[in-house]
């Protein structure tokens, strides 16, 4: 069962043309793979400091943090 048409793949593959589709845009895919792949590590990194800002601010004083060690 072929589904592109040919019977046999023992031919030269450059007489054919394209045998998979978006054929020539691989670098454009890497690229745009590798901008997003930084930009969720920024996005990541800057959520991650707000959180733990949060948390700090939330015990400045410490007094939580010892009276749950206290309970345990």
């Amino acid at each position: 069962m072929s589904t592109n048409g040919m019977e046999s793949w023992a031919v030269d593959l450059k007489d054919i043309g394209a045998i998979y589709p978006f054929q020539g845009s691989e670098v454009v895919m890497v690229i745009v793979g590798l901008v997003f792949w930084i930009g969720w590590h920024v996005l990541q990194t800057r959520q991650e400091n707000a959180e733990i800002e949060a948390d700090l601010a939330a015990d400045r004083s410490g007094e939580e943090t010892r009276a749950a060690i206290d309970r345990h």
